[in-house]
């Protein structure tokens, strides 16, 4: 049996998916709205981008499967588009904020 996946794997995980809009991980930017991993290890993210707008969502949920993809032991993966709740700049992280002066 392998390993049980936690949401930490996957959120180290996701931390190497860059908005290259941006320039920053889809982790620190507050993109990620739910992770949930079953008994199988399969596991569904539910995502949003900083806008309904936004070229590059299909390369960056497809980025962000793939890099789920590589945890050890992990199962079948999807990711979830939604845009509800609307992202907005309090999402992101505490150093992002301070960076951008929010």
């Amino acid at each position: 049996m392998s390993k049980k996946v936690t949401k930490e794997d996957v959120l180290n995980a996701l931390k190497n998916v860059i908005d290259f809009e941006l320039g920053l991980d889809v982790v620190s930017l507050g993109l990620v709205y739910d992770i949930q991993i079953d008994d199988q290890n399969n596991v569904k993210v539910l995502m949003t981008m900083t806008t309904p707008m936004c070229p590059l969502a299909g390369m960056i949920l497809s980025d962000a499967e793939e890099a789920i993809k590589k945890i050890e032991g992990v199962g079948n993966v999807e990711v979830e588009l939604t845009f509800d709740p609307p992202w907005s700049p309090e999402r992101m992280s505490p150093e992002l904020r301070e960076k951008f002066g929010i």
